[in-house]
């Protein structure tokens, strides 16, 4: 577990075998022929929405991957923050994008990291000191979870498989014990999450001792 002073959450939408790729429309992300995107849009209720809203408004910046800032910069400015409390969080909020192929970024408040990314994140939590969210940016994940940079996971389980696509806890995940803190359930049956580091896995075994001869 790193040192820094600041805290990094991941918020995310998960399906029951872990898959994050492309929930809010079909052509969100396509990568790897992934035709079942979307799959998340049909579940939301009031609760979901207020929970969204609370977890935003806990957030003091957010931290994004190149795609899922152009998916978002191409939707939320357009959207009303006098009737959308996440659409004002977010377009008001402070908003790092980690990418080698932008030149610049232009959504409100929003600055492109340079150089390496793991040393960008940690400086970036040590200087704000507060709470970084990631939303999306599976690839980014990957990097901030082989770096042991993760503090928090918010997460959102909707009550589906899928088979494939991509998934949150990939290839080079730190083992790591998590303690559940909050859990809310929508009225469509999806769980919202929120786990914070535990320290280290306690190991042991339920093998039975051998009988004393």
């Amino acid at each position: 577990m790193d040192e820094t002073t600041g805290t990094l959450v991941v918020g995310t939408f998960l399906t029951l075998d872990g898959v994050m790729q492309a929930p809010g429309g079909p052509d969100e992300d396509r990568d790897g022929g992934f035709e079942l995107g979307g799959w998340s849009v049909n579940y939301w209720d009031e609760q979901m929405g207020e929970v969204m809203d609370s977890q935003f408004a806990d957030a003091d910046a957010l931290l994004l991957g190149r795609r899922t800032y152009e998916i978002f910069a191409a939707y939320w400015p357009n959207v009303d923050g006098a009737d959308d409390p996440t659409a004002a969080k977010l377009n008001s909020m402070s908003k790092y994008v980690a990418s080698r192929t932008l030149d610049r970024v232009e959504w409100n408040n929003s600055t492109l990291l340079s150089g390496d990314v793991v040393e960008a994140v940690k400086d970036l939590k040590n200087e704000r000191g507060d709470v970084i969210m990631v939303q999306g940016s599976q690839d980014l994940i990957q990097t901030l979870l082989a770096a042991d940079l993760i503090d928090e996971f918010w997460l959102w389980i909707f009550p589906l498989t899928l088979g494939e696509g991509k998934r949150l806890f990939d290839d080079g995940t730190v083992p790591a014990a998590l303690e559940l803190t909050d859990v809310d359930t929508s009225s469509t049956g999806v769980q919202m999450l929120r786990y914070e580091r535990a320290g280290e896995i306690d190991h042991g075994s339920f093998t039975l001792d051998e009988e004393a001869e």
